[in-house]
Parts: C-alpha cells; structure tokens; sequence
C-alpha cells in the first residue's frame, strides 16, 4: 500500500482517487476537498472499510484511497484485509474513532499513511491529501538502480554480545545516509532480534508471518511488511514469542532475499551464528560476510571455525573483519597482534569502545553511526560502509586487506599454550 516499492508503471491507468466512508458527514467533509484537486466528487462511496475490500478486489485500486474504519470492529486486521487486494503504490489514508496511540502505530506498521482521528477538519484532509500526492509524485526511493547492482552485506558476530546487531544497523543506516542506497534491514534472530529496537521502531509481524506462510511472500507482502526507518531504510524485525518456537525449512527466508533484491539496493542481513549451521543457504549470494568479533580467548577461537566455514560454504563471498568494542589502551584479553596471527589473516576494522555514545543511541533509539557525529567510532564506520561497497558501482578496491579465510585449531592450540601477556599471570 503506502510507500511505493516498486515504481508505478501503471500509475496512468488508474484512478487517482478514491474514498469509503461510513457516514454522509465525512462524505459532505471530503467532496470539496476531493474537487479542489480535481478529483472525481462521486469517488467518494459509501460502505467504509467492508466496501473497500469488496470494490477493489475487481476493481484496480487508486493511487491515493482514503477508507473509514468507524464499523471496524477489528481495524488492523481488516487493514491487512485491504493491504490483500490493493496493488503496490497505494497510498493509504485512515480515519476513525478510536485514540489509541498503540492502534495509531500499528496502522502506520501496516502500511498506511496517516490516520485521522474523527471529527477531523478540513485542512487536517487537505494536508493528508498534500502528503499523499508527495509520496506518489516524489521519487521511488526504493527502486532499485539498473545502474547499481544490489548488494547483500551479512553481518555475523562470532560470539553472543559482541555487537554484531549494533553494528548491523549502523551499517544499514550507512548504506542509505551516506551511499544513497535504498536498504533494507533484514534481523534474522526472530524471538530476540534488535533490528527494529535500534531505531525506535515496532517490529511488526511480517516477519513471522513470512515464516508461517512462505506462499504469501511477494512484493505486495514485502510493500506490506515492511516497517520504514526513513526515506532509504526499511527494516524487517520481529519480536516472536520465547514459548512458540517457529519451525521452517528456510525457504521463507530465500523467498524474502529474492523479493527484496527486487526491491531493494541494498540487503544487511543480521545473521546469528546459529543460523549459518541450520540455513547455510542464506548466505550463497552474499556478496560480503562482515565478521564482528572480539579479543578474548573465546572470540579468537569461534572466528577461527566461522572463517573457515565461511570460506567453504561462501567462496563468492568477501569478508571483513571488524574487531568491536574495543578498549584503548591495549587492555584487551587477548592482543591485536595474537588474534591476526591465530586466525591467519588481518583484521580489517577496529571499532572502539565508547561506552557514552552507545548509550545515548540506546536512549534515542538511533544507530551508532547517526549519534557518533564526529567521535572516534565514525571514522571506522565509515571505512567500514567503503570496504562494503569496494568494488561495487565501479569503485576501486578499497583498503580492506582481502588475507587468508583459514585458521587453523593446531595454530590456536599452540597460541593458548603459551598464555597471552595480556591475561598472564
């Protein structure tokens, strides 16, 4: 429905307006103003919502619709009724009785516009319609560019809490601000993902209900499920409940890549590690694997087994190596210089610890990369959006040391026999 995120090819063909009210004073309300912008004043119907579904499931919808959820006895579920027959680019404004700011939100996760809470005026209508008539005329943000190949980016981190997640949506909030790319934010862990968490956002059900129902998914579904971050991000979340595990097969999560690189510029995928062991597909068209890790003993060896499984079941794939969280000083557990040595290759990006920006992006629910402004962290972030894209829309190959996928356990054997100076005693 609203926010378009394939191009309106069809636009010309279709009707630029139509409204479903439940009562001939909301009628009389949006006659004049359907007329100052030359529409059709007998496009305005009678019957509401339950009209609107049965008139548009044989009838093309129009560009901008405006429906009455005043006899709704259900009004989100009966928006997703409608978001089933209206065609993607349909601008979607609702009105009705009910004010309720959690009602209001899961609306607007669904797709509409805006929502009008009766009785409304007529410059709230006439500046419902003006933002309506932007969405359509302004441009498709999230067309993909035949001139720019999609990308996928899937971020892993090697152990629990090493920020993986953190990292994830700065780089996807990156993507967009700083690149231009369409983007679309895919959080792969459904019952703790932070996807939507990290930029102050509902999670939605798409998620879930991709995983239920793979048929569904297509690019209506994906227009419909998708929760917008700005005008280039768009995420993907859920938040599915700890005592309903969801089982499936993968395929929901193929189908979803497939739709979004349709949709999209740019893919982050917010992989868990588990992940990888029971869907290896997810990652075979990756085009880059950003590795999140961390200098500890631990971190040291699972990067050590993710980086070969990588480069057995991902070979197409390039990976950068962002060592998190780290501390000045060299006070980490395990040196820089031991870390490089036990998994056989460089490491690429050095994010650093800072404990103030991280907590005022948690209390404003923003990426990293949008509170860093110019601390230390937003050097390396950048780098790491660069290295990202190296190679991509004919840039040259950035700085990012390309070094051996392979670590070897004999290697890390011997380097943990000997006891880091960092944690001897």
């Amino acid at each position: 429905m609203n926010a378009p995120f394939h191009s309106a090819r069809g636009a010309s063909l279709r009707d630029p307006f139509s409204a479903y009210v439940a009562d001939d004073a909301t009628a009389e309300l949006i006659r004049p103003i359907a007329v100052e912008h030359g529409w059709a004043p007998e496009k305005v119907n009678k019957g509401g919502l339950r009209n609107a579904v049965q008139s548009l499931s044989v009838s093309a919808s129009p560009n901008i619709l405006f429906v009455d959820l005043s006899e709704s006895g259900d009004p989100l579920n009966d928006i997703n009724s409608l978001a089933e027959v209206c065609e993607p680019g349909t601008v979607v404004i609702a009105a009705g009785q009910v004010n309720d700011v959690r009602l209001y939100r899961d609306l607007l996760s669904s797709g509409i516009q805006d929502y009008l809470l009766k009785p409304f005026s007529q410059d709230q209508l006439r500046d419902a319609f003006a933002n309506a008539q932007l969405t359509i005329s302004g441009p498709r943000v999230n067309e993909p560019s035949i001139d720019r190949p999609h990308v996928v980016a899937a971020v892993i981190g090697v152990r629990g809490g090493v920020g993986a997640s953190t990292v994830a949506s700065s780089l996807a909030w990156l993507m967009g601000d700083q690149a231009g790319r369409s983007t679309a934010l895919l959080d792969l862990d459904i019952h703790f993902g932070t996807g939507a968490l990290a930029l102050d956002l509902e999670p939605g059900r798409g998620l879930t209900d991709a995983i239920e129902n793979p048929s569904r998914i297509d690019g209506l579904f994906i227009e419909r499920a998708m929760v917008r971050a700005n005008d280039k991000l768009s995420v993907l979340s859920a938040e599915a409940p700890i005592n309903q595990p969801l089982l499936t097969d993968g395929s929901a999560f193929f189908q979803l890549q497939e739709e979004m690189r349709n949709a999209f510029e740019t893919t982050v995928l917010d992989l868990p590690r588990n992940m990888l062991v029971q869907h290896p597909h997810l990652v075979h068209d990756t085009h880059v694997c950003v590795v999140v890790v961390e200098f500890t003993l631990a971190a040291t060896r699972d990067a050590i087994r993710i980086l070969s499984w990588l480069k057995a079941n991902a070979p197409q794939a390039r990976v950068v190596v962002v060592a998190n969280r780290v501390p000045p000083g060299g006070s980490q557990e395990v040196s820089r210089k031991e870390f490089e040595r036990s998994i056989e290759r460089k490491v690429d990006i050095v994010l650093p610890l800072d404990a103030k920006i991280a907590s005022q992006a948690a209390k404003l629910g923003q990426p990293v990369a949008k509170v860093a402004g110019g601390a230390k962290i937003a050097a390396p972030l950048n780098q790491l959006v660069k290295a990202t894209l190296s190679g991509v829309d004919g840039d040259e190959e950035g700085d990012v040391a390309p070094g051996s996928l392979l670590g070897k356990i004999g290697n890390f054997k011997q380097f943990i026999g000997k006891k880091p100076k960092a944690i001897a005693a």
